[in-house]
């Protein structure tokens, strides 16, 4: 076995690592106080329910000895509160970053009660549960979606080489940049979804892999047949 010394040239360059994260936490927000119903996709006022908080305090106590020291946020209300909760527990205050906002569908069947949906949008939920990354109608592609997630992603690798960061987005999101940074197909969209409040592990990888999935406590809500319910 032979091993390089200090002051010999090696005939080849070392392979390098891109600086990265060490830990990767995605945190879809609580539940949200909806009584009407309705898509709320990016408009304002939605705030979390009282299981929502609950569920961000549980996320919030699963979070603490992960000893994360970066917390971004979406900056619609639902992340932002759970983000607070999150970040009192572990001494962080929130970055909002944009690109952790909902998926810009969303802005698309806003203020339509999801009952409506179908006679609004006549196919598009159909579309949306079978062939999730090939929606022209939709404002924003899956693909982009996910891309400005790893975005953030990989600029916090940059600037916070080796540290562990907790990002605090909605479902949509989340689970499009999980299956991309995973080297899944994006039309998995719908397997395995990430309930509210729940936390998404990620370790560093070419591709990342799964380190761990968890959820909070007590019965699961129904797979949502439209984004982020």
């Amino acid at each position: 076995m032979c091993s390089a010394k200090a002051g010999i040239d090696l005939p080849y360059p070392l392979p390098t690592l891109p600086p990265v994260l060490a830990r990767l936490l995605l945190v879809r927000h609580g539940e949200v106080h909806n009584p009407d119903h309705l898509c709320y996709g990016d408009l304002p006022g939605f705030r979390l329910s009282p299981a929502g908080r609950r569920q961000a305090g549980a996320a919030a106590a699963y979070l603490a000895p992960a000893e994360a020291d970066l917390l971004f946020c979406s900056p619609l209300l639902r992340a932002r509160e759970t983000a607070r909760i999150i970040g009192r527990r572990l001494g962080l205050t929130p970055v909002l970053d944009e690109r952790l906002t909902e998926w810009r569908l969303g802005t698309r069947w806003a203020g339509v009660c999801w009952e409506d949906l179908p006679a609004a949008f006549p196919g598009e939920l159909e579309a949306y549960l079978h062939h999730p990354a090939d929606l022209p109608f939709s404002p924003e592609s899956l693909a982009a979606a996910a891309d400005r997630v790893i975005a953030l992603v990989e600029e916090l690798g940059r600037a916070h080489s080796g540290r562990r960061a907790i990002l605090v987005s909605h479902q949509d999101p989340i689970q499009a940049a999980r299956l991309a940074l995973t080297g899944r197909r994006l039309e998995d969209l719908h397997m395995d979804k990430p309930a509210h409040g729940s936390v998404l592990t990620l370790s560093p990888g070419s591709p990342w892999l799964p380190a761990a999935a968890w959820s909070p406590p007590g019965p699961a809500a129904p797979f949502p047949p439209v984004p982020d319910r």
